[in-house]
């Protein structure tokens, strides 16, 4: 079956847990409604998958003011099989056309 040029597929190809850590790269500094906003899930539901990604060590999280800011373990392997040899920074990279930051302890004073 062929796809019709401008229908889009009720299907993804990235995981919602992939989606959030686009939401993280692009800004450290991201709130959990805006990522359930951006995502297409509730606040709750991208509460359970920051929690996930933080226990499997992909991200790490530290506190700003009243605000949490998330750094991405850039180095480590994608968790699916077919692409173990790949990490976190290379597929985020191509996905948030930027690489993930360093936590803000790491990049100096604010404004730096």
């Amino acid at each position: 079956m062929i796809m019709e040029e401008g229908i889009t597929p009720r299907w993804a190809f990235l995981t919602n847990h992939a989606r959030a850590l686009v939401c993280i790269a692009r800004d450290p500094g991201v709130r959990l409604r805006e990522i359930g906003e951006h995502v297409g899930i509730t606040e709750r539901t991208a509460h359970r998958l920051v929690t996930e990604l933080l226990a499997a060590g992909y991200i790490t999280r530290a506190r700003d003011g009243r605000r949490n800011r998330y750094a991405i373990s850039a180095d480590r392997p994608l968790p699916d099989p077919l692409a173990r040899d790949q990490s976190v920074g290379n597929l985020l990279s191509a996905l948030a056309a930027t690489t993930p930051r360093p936590p803000e302890h790491d990049r100096g004073p604010r404004g730096a």
